[in-house]
């Protein structure tokens, strides 16, 4: 029968034979071997691993002029690239109104004014013509995420901020190796950072990547551990000024050895991603009511996808009951931020967008856990909509 369960009445699913749950940590055998030569080791904190993760990302997805720096979260890296790109408090700051809360929280620690801008319909990405209307001579800085690893239009972002003096922030927590125009997104971006919490594309259990101006490197570096200058301090030099405020924000050669194993296997996991996508894509094209959002990109869009999300139509409930009938996790995963009572002051429009799908995305299953038997039994169920 039937469970006719509200969305926010599933408990989550044990991690058992026979059930598909949203999400699953993808964490190469290989890394069990790495992290254990670090817990026999001197270096369990920030130590030789945590340069050589960032050197191999870099590597992987590096850009002229960039440098990178592993945080212990992506919220970590936020905050950093907000406090290096100059926002200050009372600064004006256009961001997403429908993302997770730490795109916009981090803007909370510096004292920065939220400008949230609407969703666009077609994907829950930025609505460029609002992000537009809201500029004026108070914007320091635009901050985009791309929604379930789908790329904004970085190059028409940058012809409407140019020659203007707004700095571009990329949130990439869902987007690891996005493209446009076949350049990469962090080409067109002033900062960016990566997420590597537990259920992202390359998790280091928890953990961040702040992309940032090779200029500004020293200082990201000394922001990164209370402010002192580390390498200095390691070199026997104990009279290191502290002259500005810094964080506990550094990475551990624990997650660094986790992260070095999944970049060993990123190809293939990407691919595989891709595959489970692309399965999903093809089985819901024979609907002409569910369709997938992440399926509506620009041709000049590259991107491997984080999230699976459909458009229900007025039937998300009842999709959701109908897949935890048949052991299926779905979820929102993402709620609009001005609906919470921390952002409520810097909320003084609609977003008729945001209004219009509020009630009909929902996520599906899509991780390396999954077979393409497995899209084909979710997308079954669905299709009876």
């Amino acid at each position: 029968m039937p469970s006719n369960k509200t969305m926010n009445e599933f408990p989550i699913l044990d991690d058992k034979k026979g059930n598909i749950p949203l999400f699953y940590p993808n964490v190469p055998s290989s890394a069990a071997k790495l992290v254990s030569h670090v817990l026999k080791g001197r270096w369990i904190g920030q130590g030789p691993l945590v340069d050589e993760f960032e050197e191999q990302f870099e590597e992987k997805f590096g850009v002229s002029n960039k440098s990178f720096l592993a945080v212990n979260s992506g919220t970590s890296a936020l905050h950093l690239g907000y406090l290096l790109a100059g926002i200050i408090p009372g600064d004006e700051v256009i961001c997403p109104v429908f993302t997770c809360t730490a795109t916009n929280l981090a803007l909370l620690y510096i004292g920065a004014v939220p400008k949230f801008y609407d969703v666009n319909k077609e994907n829950l990405n930025a609505s460029l013509k609002d992000i537009e209307k809201l500029i004026t001579k108070k914007t320091k800085a635009i901050v985009t995420v791309d929604y379930g690893g789908l790329p904004n239009d970085y190059k028409q972002i940058r012809d409407i901020i140019d020659n203007k003096n707004i700095r571009l922030i990329a949130d990439l927590a869902h987007c690891i190796d996005g493209k446009i125009y076949e350049k990469s997104i962090l080409e067109y971006v002033d900062f960016a950072i990566f997420s590597f919490q537990a259920i992202k594309t390359l998790t280091t259990a928890d953990g961040g990547m702040l992309v940032c101006p090779s200029s500004l490197k020293k200082k990201a570096k000394r922001l990164r551990w209370f402010g002192i200058d580390r390498e200095r301090k390691q070199q026997g030099i104990w009279e290191n000024d502290i002259y500005e405020l810094g964080y506990k924000y550094q990475m551990t050669d624990v997650a660094a050895a986790i992260g070095i194993a999944g970049l060993s296997e990123l190809n293939k996991t990407l691919r595989y991603r891709k595959r489970i996508f692309n399965q999903y894509l093809n089985n819901l094209q024979k609907s002409g009511l569910i369709s997938l959002l992440e399926a509506t990109q620009s041709q000049h869009c590259e991107f491997t996808p984080w999230l699976a999300t459909i458009n229900c139509k007025g039937k998300r409930v009842e999709i959701m009951n109908k897949l935890r009938e048949i052991n299926v996790e779905s979820a929102q995963v993402h709620y609009r931020n001005d609906r919470y009572s921390i952002f409520k002051k810097y909320v003084d429009r609609d977003f008729p967008n945001m209004d219009l799908i509020e009630d009909d995305y929902l996520v599906l299953p899509l991780h390396h856990k999954m077979t393409l038997r497995d899209v084909d039994k979710i997308t079954r169920a669905i299709l009876q909509y």
